[in-house]
């Protein structure tokens, strides 16, 4: 076994006791859980705000490349689809 997988191996361990650890505790559990969920609803609102501020500066933001690039996708699929039916009528 390679030094690299023994720490890695070794670092997840030592993780998972530490996080044992952390939840031992109920009420430390919630607390945790509670911080997380306010740092994802931060998270979003902070994404919202961004959107609408790149929108507003007529920017392009990471989603609306994503939306483009399924709808592209969409377009190739139907543009192969229609070429196979052209295919078959010629």
């Amino acid at each position: 076994m390679g030094i690299r997988t023994s720490l890695k191996k070794r670092a997840m361990g030592l993780s998972s006791k530490a996080m044992e650890a952390l939840f031992a505790d109920e009420k430390r559990a919630a607390q945790v859980a509670q911080a997380i969920g306010t740092v994802q609803r931060g998270k979003k609102a902070l994404d919202s705000t961004q959107r609408a501020v790149m929108h507003q500066f007529n920017f392009a933001t990471k989603a609306d490349f994503k939306d483009l690039g399924r709808q592209l996708s969409g377009l190739k699929k139907r543009i192969k689809s229609l070429d196979e039916k052209l295919s078959r009528v010629r």
